[in-house]
């Protein structure tokens, strides 16, 4: 007689993996968001937009711009200000300095051959 067993969680330990590839709920990327933040022409339309978009929530008019979040109405727009995530996010979209291009192709070890690199030596005299 052994004891009851759990079942097998086959698959679905993947949920969080497979709902954060869905294109449908995707946000704008870290670099888009600080882009959006610092330039304020663009602040300046994201926040007042001249358009009503039935599309949205809140028809588009109380929008988180560190977040890339509509909210129904103002007063859930002030609680999101005022919660963790938020502000957890805004330091790091607003602190943090966001990859370029070129750091990327670095990174992947294009743009720079190791082989051709000039380098002066210098000799010490001792």
């Amino acid at each position: 007689m052994g004891r009851i067993q759990r079942k097998k969680r086959n698959h679905h330990g993947r949920r969080d993996i497979s709902r954060s590839t869905r294109t449908r709920a995707r946000t704008l990327d870290y670099d888009q968001r600080h882009d959006n933040a610092i330039n304020p022409a663009k602040r300046q339309t994201l926040e007042q937009p001249t358009e009503l978009d039935p599309d949205k929530a809140g028809l588009g008019m109380f929008y988180c711009i560190e977040c890339d979040r509509h909210f129904p109405n103002n007063n859930d727009r002030v609680a999101h200000v005022a919660s963790k995530l938020h502000k957890r996010t805004a330091k790091r979209i607003l602190t943090e300095k966001p990859y370029t291009h070129e750091e990327a192709m670095l990174g992947a070890g294009i743009g720079l051959d190791n082989d051709r690199r000039d380098i002066q030596r210098v000799e010490l005299d001792i």
